[in-house]
C-alpha cells in the first residue's frame, strides 16, 4: 500500500517539476534581435535526459539536457530579417515560444555612467522623443541592484541579489516613445544612425555600471594570466592599490565591513570589483555572436598617473580576451574618449593625459575607433548632455568599417610633427578636405610646452607653427578642461595629443 502511495505521488509531482524546469537563459526574451550571419545558438536548462525540441523560421532542432540540466541547440545562420519570427522551444508538454524576433546586429554596449546616461535626459531629448517609434530598434537595458547607492552602505536587499546570475534583471525592449526614456543616450543614438543607414534591424544590449571601472568588465582570468596586471585580482579588491582609488574608496562605502554578503578570495561582491561585471553580465552572453563592442569608460580610471598611463594596455587586454572567448578575432571595438571638464570641483588634472592614453590605443589595437567627445564638456559636470554628437561619432566608424559607407569616420588624428627652418608641420589623418577652426576665427589649443598657447596657421591638411628653436613635443588640448577647437570638414573634432617632433 505504501508504495502504491509513493508511486501516486511521484506520478502527479514529477511531472510538475518537469514542467517547472525548463528554462531559457534570461538574454532570451520577446522583442529581441538575434546576430545574422552567425549560427544562432539557444540555451537553458531542463531536467537531465529530458529532449528540448526547438522550431525556429524553417529548422527543427533537438537537444538534450545534460546531467548538469544544461541545453543547447545551434540553428543555421541566417541573413536579416525584419519580418517578426516566433522561436518555439518544447520539452515534453511544456511549450515556451520568444515571439517578435527579428534578425540583423547586435552591439554590446559597456562603460560607466556617461554610457548608462538615460535619453530622457539628454540634451535633444524634447525634440527627438517623437521620433522613437522604431520598432527595428530593439534594446537589452537591465537594471542592477547598487544603481546609484553611493555613500551608505548597502541593505540586505540589495547584497542578497550581488550575485552574478542575480545582478543584471531585465527584458528585451522594442524602441517606442516610453521604453526608451531609460534606455543609453550614446547607445540610442548609434543605434538609430545604423539603422537608418542600412535599414537592418539592430539590438543594443547595454550592461554599463554607473561608475564602475575597467578592470570590472575584464574577466579575472585574464587579468590572472597577464604578467603585469595580474596584481589587480590579487587579495581583497578593496585594499588593492593597484585598482583606482575612487572605485575602493565607493566600494568601502557600500560592502566595507558587511559579513551577510557573498565574497571569494578577493572580498566582498560589488559591481566595481574585477570581474564582476564580466562575470555577471559578458559572460553568460558568450554564446551569442554579437556585430561587436561600444565603450563609453575611463573616468574613473582617470584619477591617479600610474592608472592613466596603463589604460590603453589594459584597455587592449580587455578587447583580445573579448575576441578570443567570442572565437570572433576581428570583433569591432569603438569606444568614446573622455571629455573635458575643470579641476575646480573635480580631479582632473591627469585627463589630458588620459585622453591620449586612449587616442594612442587606436595604434595599440586592431581594429578599433575613438570617438572625441573633448569639445562637448561642461566646465563642472562630468556628464556631458549632448549624447547624440557622441552617438553619431561611434556610429561613424560602424558605418565605415562595417557596413563599407563612403564616410569619414573621426576627426583630425595627428600622424606626425616634424622640425625644419623654424617651423613645425603637424600631418593629420583624416584631414584630406582640409582643416578649419569650429568657429571660424582662429585655431587654438596648440603648445609646445603643455600649457601656453601658440599661435599656428592652416595648411591644408597641415598645422604650421613658427618657433625659434625645435622643441621637444608639441600639444593639442592639453587642458582637463580644454578650448581646443580644431576640426575637419566633417565638423568633427581633432583629438586631444602630445606628439615627439621629430
Amino acid at each position: 500500500m505504501l508504495n502504491k502511495l509513493i508511486f501516486y505521488i511521484l506520478f502527479l509531482v514529477v511531472p510538475f517539476f518537469a514542467k517547472a524546469q525548463l528554462q531559457l537563459a534570461k538574454s532570451f526574451s520577446d522583442n529581441m534581435v538575434l546576430q545574422r550571419d552567425q549560427p544562432i545558438n539557444i540555451w537553458g536548462k531542463a531536467m537531465p535526459g529530458q529532449i528540448v525540441t526547438i522550431a525556429f523560421s524553417n529548422q527543427k532542432k533537438i537537444g538534450i539536457a545534460q546531467t548538469d540540466s544544461s541545453w543547447n541547440i545551434v540553428l543555421k545562420k541566417q541573413t536579416s530579417n525584419s519580418t517578426p519570427q516566433t522561436i518555439t522551444i518544447t520539452c515534453g508538454k511544456e511549450i515556451l515560444n520568444i515571439r517578435n524576433v527579428l534578425i540583423g546586429d547586435v552591439w554590446l554596449c559597456i562603460g560607466q555612467s556617461n554610457m548608462e546616461f538615460p535619453l530622457i535626459r539628454e540634451a535633444q531629448y524634447a525634440s527627438e522623443f517623437k521620433s522613437t517609434n522604431l520598432p527595428l530598434l530593439r534594446f537589452y537595458n537591465p537594471t542592477y541592484p547598487g544603481k546609484n547607492v553611493y555613500k551608505t552602505l548597502y541593505t540586505d536587499s540589495l547584497t542578497k541579489d550581488l550575485l552574478p546570475e542575480k545582478f543584471y534583471k531585465g527584458q528585451w525592449q522594442n524602441c517606442d516613445t516610453n521604453s526608451i526614456k531609460k534606455m543609453s543616450a550614446v547607445a540610442y543614438y548609434f543605434g538609430k544612425q545604423v539603422y537608418e543607414n542600412v535599414q537592418i534591424p539592430i539590438g543594443l544590449l547595454n550592461l554599463s555600471i554607473g561608475g564602475a571601472a575597467l578592470e570590472s568588465f575584464i574577466s579575472v582570468e585574464s587579468l590572472n594570466s597577464s604578467q603585469e596586471f595580474s596584481t589587480k585580482a590579487k587579495g581583497d579588491w578593496l585594499e588593492n592599490k593597484a585598482l583606482p582609488d575612487w572605485i575602493r574608496e565607493r566600494g568601502k562605502q557600500n560592502v566595507g565591513g558587511l559579513l551577510n554578503i557573498a565574497k571569494d578570495n578577493n572580498g566582498n561582491n560589488h559591481s566595481y570589483k574585477p570581474g564582476f561585471a564580466f562575470e555577471a553580465g559578458i559572460l553568460p552572453l558568450l554564446k551569442m555572436p554579437i556585430k561587436g563592442v561600444l565603450c563609453y569608460q575611463g573616468e574613473s580610471n582617470a584619477q591617479e598617473l600610474d592608472r592613466v598611463l596603463e589604460y590603453g594596455r589594459l584597455t587592449s587586454l580587455m578587447v583580445n580576451d573579448f575576441r578570443s572567448k567570442w572565437n570572433q578575432p576581428n570583433l569591432p571595438f569603438y569606444y568614446v574618449q573622455i571629455s573635458s571638464i575643470d579641476t575646480l570641483n573635480y580631479k582632473s588634472q591627469f585627463w589630458p593625459e588620459f585622453r591620449d592614453e586612449q587616442r594612442k590605443a587606436l595604434n595599440l589595437i586592431q581594429n578599433t575607433g575613438m570617438a572625441v567627445s573633448s569639445d562637448l564638456g561642461f566646465l563642472h559636470d562630468v556628464h556631458p548632455t549632448n549624447k547624440k554628437a557622441i552617438g553619431e561619432r561611434l556610429a561613424r566608424w560602424a558605418l565605415k568599417n562595417n557596413y563599407h559607407k563612403k564616410i569619414i569616420p573621426s576627426g583630425p588624428l595627428p600622424i606626425s610633427a616634424k622640425y625644419k627652418d623654424e617651423k613645425i608641420t603637424i600631418r593629420f589623418q583624416y584631414a584630406n578636405n582640409g582643416l578649419f577652426a569650429a568657429d571660424d576665427k582662429f585655431v587654438k589649443g596648440f603648445s609646445v610646452d603643455g600649457i601656453n598657447e601658440i599661435p599656428v596657421q592652416i595648411n591644408k591638411s597641415s598645422i604650421i607653427i613658427a618657433v625659434d628653436k625645435k622643441p621637444n613635443y608639441v600639444y593639442y588640448g592639453w587642458k582637463p578642461f580644454t578650448n581646443a577647437n580644431l576640426i575637419n570638414k566633417e565638423l568633427l573634432p581633432a583629438s586631444t595629443f602630445k606628439l615627439v617632433i621629430q
